[in-house]
């Protein structure tokens, strides 16, 4: 199989960052931040595992599993990542270079961002 994502065709945003996540199990728990400006691509590349997405009004909850499909966060989207298969192998494509004064980790400061 060849998967291929193009910048300004399935990836709507330059990427200036790529990393993944792996090793997680069933009990650990990733994200619980909003970001102020960055959007991300989520591509689980092996395994699974469910990625819940707020605005602050409505809940999602999707399960990554498919290395051909990506998952579009956009910014000022809460995200939390959990219920990793023990194989679950992460792919992360950020528009951004990494920022602390990007995120907003407290859920009650992002709920008041949204007003």
């Amino acid at each position: 199989m060849l998967v291929v994502a193009e910048y300004q065709k399935e990836i709507p945003f330059e990427v200036k960052r790529v990393y993944y996540i792996y090793g997680a199990d069933g009990e650990t728990s990733r994200g619980f931040h909003s970001h102020r400006n960055l959007r991300q691509i989520y591509i689980a590349i092996h395994g699974s595992m469910k990625v819940k997405l707020t605005d602050g009004v409505e809940t999602e909850t999707v399960t990554l599993s498919n290395p051909a499909e990506g998952l579009y966060i956009g910014h000022n989207i809460w995200r939390e990542i959990y219920d990793f298969s023990p194989d679950a192998v992460l792919l992360v494509l950020a528009s951004e270079l990494y920022d602390e004064n990007d995120y907003i980790r407290d859920y009650d400061g992002f709920l008041k961002s949204q007003k």
